[in-house]
């Protein structure tokens, strides 16, 4: 959090600062003040390179990556289309079951029948083997059937009712045979009807079968499917490794060509004195680790005394001890502390150009130290009028404070 201490500071050391860079200037031969040789230029067209072969590696991975998301989202699809196979499978076999039980309960019903018939016939056989002895006896005997009935009668009483038992035997004959016959016939058209509802069932057995036989290929080639699917996979997955191992090649490449550009710059920084200029480049983020934007430059309400104030830098919220960059080459003309800013650091970039960095939990480097940028130069604290662990990252050009939003992305 920045006050009008925290400007007079800066202004006041700007102001040491150019004081030292005039005397320097006047007691010493200006060495060449532009950070770049040779060695420089080779090194930053070997990064450029590396950075672009990166670029179609990453490229290519992406490409890989995509190809990959897609077959796993077919493997995904395919292997639930399977879960429903297996579901319509199972269902398939529990129906297969219940016709299998439906069938020997027929069966059981037929032999039952069969048996039902048996003795209907049976019955039928018997009965009708006594109706015709009594038929036979009836007509052997003839007429003298009847004169013995009238004869062996007591009286017109006796023969009336000998008559009647008679003529009641051959109706009972009659309707019991009828009924035998008719029974028969019941059980035949019973045993029928079973028998074309097991044919029913068998068919409908056999389509069943069928069905299940064609899910079980089906569910074995969409198995298949998958383990094609898991090749492939495999493959892409192994040439994203060998795509991921070149970048990380390309890193440590660009990382080592980076390093030495920033040793050469530290040692031309060093031979030149405070003699620097700024070539106009970008800055590097001062803060790569930060989580967000906790107060933007411009007119805001002062987090701690609570009035609009003009903010004169960036806030970036950050964990406490994650590094803070020098965001570009330069020279430390400030690494102290103060009640306001906390521990702070002041990096001069040469033509009235300097950055800013307040509320460090420690300091890394000293005053007069030659940085590069990106060098880790302090860690993030909340020191000094704060709220919260974050770096405030100011920049000032010719004694006035400008959005350091001109010089970062």
């Amino acid at each position: 959090m920045v006050k009008e201490e925290e400007e007079n500071a800066g202004e006041k050391k700007s102001s040491s600062s150019s004081k030292k860079k005039k005397s320097s200037s006047s007691s010493s031969k200006k060495k060449s003040s532009a950070l770049t040789n040779e060695t420089i230029k080779k090194n930053e067209s070997e990064i450029s390179d590396a950075k672009e072969e990166k670029d179609k590696l990453q490229s290519g991975i992406n490409d890989v990556m995509q190809i990959l998301s897609g077959l796993n989202s077919q493997k995904s699809d395919l292997k639930n289309y399977v879960m429903q196979l297996d579901s319509n499978l199972n269902q398939i076999q529990k129906d297969l079951e219940g016709l299998e039980e439906q069938i020997e309960e027929k069966r059981e019903e037929i032999e039952e029948t069969k048996k039902e018939l048996q003795k209907a016939e049976q019955e039928e056989a018997r009965q009708y083997a006594d109706m015709k002895k009594r038929i036979r006896f009836m007509y052997e005997r003839g007429n003298s059937t009847y004169l013995e009935i009238i004869f062996s009668s007591t009286g017109i009483g006796d023969f009336l009712n000998r008559n009647e038992y008679i003529s009641k035997i051959m109706k009972y004959d009659k309707e019991l045979l009828e009924k035998l016959v008719l029974q028969k016939k019941k059980v035949i058209a019973t045993e029928e009807r079973l028998l074309k509802e097991q044919e029913e069932l068998e068919e409908l057995k056999a389509v069943q079968e069928q069905n299940e036989e064609s899910m079980e290929t089906l569910i074995s080639a969409k198995e298949q499917e998958i383990k094609e699917y898991d090749s492939d996979i495999s493959s892409k997955e192994h040439l994203i490794a060998e795509y991921e191992a070149e970048i990380a090649a390309q890193d440590a490449t660009i990382k080592a060509l980076e390093e030495a550009i920033a040793a050469e710059k530290r040692r031309l920084i060093a031979e030149n004195g405070t003699v620097i200029t700024y070539d106009g480049g970008q800055f590097t983020f001062p803060c790569p680790e930060y989580t967000r934007i906790s107060d933007d430059y411009g007119n805001r309400i002062h987090p701690t005394l609570g009035v609009e104030q003009f903010h004169n830098g960036v806030d970036l919220a950050a964990p406490s001890g994650s590094p803070i960059l020098a965001a570009y080459d330069g020279t430390v003309i400030a690494a102290s502390y103060s009640s306001t800013m906390g521990n702070y650091i002041m990096l001069d970039h040469g033509d009235g150009l300097i950055t800013i960095y307040m509320h460090a939990s420690s300091l890394l480097v000293s005053n007069g130290a030659a940085v590069a940028k990106g060098d880790k130069i302090a860690l993030v604290g909340s020191t000094g009028r704060s709220t919260g662990p974050h770096l405030h990252f100011g920049v000032r050009l010719n004694g006035s404070y400008t959005s350091p939003w001109n010089y970062i992305k």
